[in-house]
Order: C-alpha cells, then sequence, then structure tokens
C-alpha cells in the first residue's frame, strides 16, 4: 500500500482541531501538537465560559462583520458556513441555541461541551495528538519538509498547518509561535497589536461605576476632528480603568492607538427616548418626589451607583430640594444622560484582548486552500491569519472556516 500522506497541525484551538479533524477524515496520517496539556483551552474561555460558537447570519452578514480582510473569507465561508458547522456539530452530538443578536451558543451553556465535541471528531478521524511545543518549521526547495520540536524531536512530513493563534491570552498558549514559523519560511506579519479590547478612560468617575452593567445603551465615537468613528448599540460595562462589555470591544477594532489619537466616547443613557420624552421624564420623576432631595428623586431613572455620578457632572447641590431645581439645572442633567462623555486614553495591553489584529498577510495565502503562496505544503488557519472580526462568534466562525480548508486541502 502506498504510505499514507502525513499533516503536521501546529495549534490545539478551534482552528487545528477543526483542520486536524477533517484531515483525517480524509483518511491522511495526522499529528496535532499542542504545548498546553490539554486543547482548547483559550476556547474555554470565550464567551465567558459559555462559548459563543457562531452567528447565524448568512455569508454577506458574516463577510459584513469583519472589518479587516473580510473579502478574503468569501471561499472559506461558502466552503464551510456556520450551517455546515453547526451541522456537524450536531451530527458529533453537541446541541445548541440560537440567542439575542443571532449569537450561537451549546445548549448547555458550558465551553467545555464544545471542546468535548471537537475531541470526539478528532479521535472518530484518528488523529494524533502529541504534547509538545515547536520550535521550527522547515522547508527545502519550496516545500515544507520537517517540524521540529523543542525535546528535539524531528517529525518528517508532507504538509504543515499553522494553527498557533495570536498573542492574546498568553496563559492559554497564544504566545506568537506561529508569527515566527511564518517570517522564517518568507511570509509577511503584519505588526500585531490587540482587537476587541477594553478602553482606558481619563475620567475618574469612571472607576466609582466599576462593575455597572448598562444594557440598551447607544455610543459613539468621534476623533479629534470631531468625526463619528464608530456608533452602536448593547451593553456596555464600567471597570476600574474605563470601559468593556460588547459594544467597547467591538468599537475598539476601529480606533487607531489611542496613545496617539484622541477619541471621545459619547453613552447615551436613554437612547428610545429623545430629548424631549427625557424631559418629560425627569419632569415626571421630579414631580413625585418634589419635596425630596435632588439626589433622592433618581431612583427610578438611573442605577444606585450612576446617581453620585450623575449629581456630580450636573453641578446641582445634592442637598438640593427637587422643587428648587430650575428648568435650566434640569435640562443640563438632561443633556448628559444622552451625552454621558468619557475621552479615551488608551487601549488595555495585548494580553487582555480578546484576540490580535494583525497576523501572516492575506495577500501571501492562497483565499481558496489557506496555502502558502511562497511554499508548498505550509498552510495557515485562524488568528494566526490577519484577519479579525467583531464580537458575536464571528472569530470563532474564522477559527472553524479557515480551519476546515486547510484541512480539506492540505
Amino acid at each position: 500500500m502506498p504510505k499514507k500522506k502525513r499533516v503536521i497541525v501546529i495549534g490545539g484551538g478551534p482552528a487545528g482541531m477543526m483542520a486536524a479533524g477533517t484531515a483525517g477524515r480524509r483518511g491522511l496520517e495526522v499529528i496535532l501538537i499542542e504545548k498546553n496539556a490539554r486543547l482548547g483551552r483559550k476556547l474555554m474561555i470565550t464567551g465567558k465560559g459559555r462559548c459563543n460558537i457562531t452567528n447565524d447570519l448568512d455569508v454577506e452578514g458574516l463577510i459584513a462583520n469583519v472589518p479587516v480582510n473580510g473579502k478574503f473569507l468569501y471561499s472559506a465561508f461558502y466552503s464551510f458556513s456556520n450551517d455546515d458547522l453547526l451541522y456537524l456539530l450536531h451530527e458529533l452530538g453537541l446541541q445548541t441555541k440560537v440567542e439575542r443578536g443571532g449569537r450561537v451558543f451549546p445548549a448547555t451553556d458550558r465551553s467545555l461541551d464544545v471542546v468535548k465535541t471537537l475531541q470526539k471528531y478528532l479521535d472518530q478521524n484518528s488523529v494524533q495528538v502529541l504534547r509538545g511545543e515547536v520550535t521550527q518549521v522547515t522547508a527545502e526547495d519550496g516545500r515544507v519538509t520537517q517540524v521540529c520540536l523543542k525535546n528535539g524531536t524531528r517529525l518528517n512530513c508532507d504538509a504543515v498547518i499553522v494553527a498557533t493563534g495570536g498573542v492574546s491570552y498568553p496563559l492559554t498558549g497564544s504566545t506568537g509561535d506561529g508569527y515566527r514559523f511564518a517570517e522564517e519560511n518568507g511570509h509577511t506579519v503584519i505588526e500585531p497589536k490587540p482587537a476587541l479590547v477594553p478602553l482606558e478612560s481619563k475620567e475618574a468617575w469612571a472607576a466609582q461605576a466599576q462593575g455597572l452593567t448598562l444594557k440598551n445603551i447607544s455610543i459613539t465615537i468621534y476623533n479629534q476632528r470631531d468625526k463619528e468613528v464608530y456608533a452602536d448599540f448593547g451593553e456596555l460595562l464600567f471597570t476600574h480603568f474605563g470601559v468593556s462589555g460588547p459594544v467597547i470591544l467591538s468599537a475598539s477594532s476601529h480606533l487607531q492607538d489611542p496613545t496617539k489619537n484622541e477619541y471621545r466616547l459619547v453613552i447615551d443613557l436613554k437612547p428610545a427616548l429623545s430629548a424631549e420624552e427625557l424631559d418629560a421624564r425627569i419632569q415626571r420623576d421630579f414631580a413625585k418626589y418634589i419635596n425630596k432631595n435632588y439626589g433622592n428623586a433618581l431612583g427610578d431613572l438611573l442605577p444606585k451607583k450612576l446617581i453620585p455620578i450623575i449629581m456630580d457632572l450636573s453641578a446641582i447641590s445634592t442637598e438640593k430640594k427637587v422643587n428648587q431645581i430650575t428648568r435650566e439645572e434640569r435640562e443640563r442633567m438632561g443633556r448628559i444622560l444622552k451625552n454621558l462623555t468619557l475621552r479615551i486614553t488608551r487601549f488595555r495591553p495585548i494580553e487582555e484582548a480578546i484576540i490580535t489584529a494583525g497576523g501572516v498577510k492575506v495577500d501571501e495565502v492562497k483565499p481558496s486552500t489557506m496555502e502558502s503562496k511562497l511554499v508548498r505544503g505550509l498552510f495557515f488557519a485562524g488568528e494566526v491569519l490577519d484577519v479579525n472580526a467583531y464580537t458575536g462568534g464571528f472569530n470563532l466562525q474564522i477559527a472553524f472556516s479557515t480551519g476546515y480548508l486547510a484541512g480539506l486541502s492540505c
């Protein structure tokens, strides 16, 4: 019998496991090398431990949510769509559910069940899992030939799929190894930077609201020329350093380095109400609490943690009675509720980013196969590539689709 083609997959995250299982299903000899003690370590913490597997938008909708090099993914998304992914997971025994915004989660709300399902995919397709750290991917005469491990082991191979992730959450094993493998084989790596990352603010009052989550608010971010950079609606979280939450993480993908660019974040606490409607609402509350101190009249309108902040920003004495507040003061407070403003000073460190922007330049990778245009038999999948998307399951779909296509094409 002819010798089986040997494929080595580096990285046991979602892209690597999908690539390895798919290559194994084709009857190839597949070795998946993971340096962590267990597979899917980063996958375990996604979606706050629930794992937002994908999104139920159509392909055009998926592409629209990939602001960096989205068009590169057409072949991958059409080769292995979100429907294809869910069919495979269901076939393997994982049930799923769709939540707000088309977000798809395991029915059990447990990331561990997604990891176990992918491990089942590996087992069914005879993938050998090897614990170890790859130090070098070797090529000769323009073709991949060998992978070297830290312990001195050298594995000959016919193809290598690099699925090592980026540099976010380094404790999960994403330490940028794939960028080095790519560069050593002639590839250009776009400088990694944080994406889907919380933002630090100049104003100290954000720390006063630490731990407060605001739902159904809208945000707008303006640059130093007062031009709108991003707008969104959804959920925001105040932290000790500034702001986080889904709308903030998505917004961060649209910002250049805030240490070199000025950005102003404007939060509308009551987006469902016009300025006039909000003023009428405030007047009703003030009428209800007409003999109370100002601070005691805001409990129906605002979360408890925000009340002292709004009182301070509105510059109305906390001891002032509601019946003494002037129309000008009331309208000023209304303007603050519709335009609560923070100045953004910096991204949080890349180690805190959900994903990494930058990576292997996609112009040097064949979009129809994920194979390198420079080295035959060298493939890339997942976050190691210079593609990134918003929150909502889109980044995991990128990992699964590119991993599948690499496993199908190697």
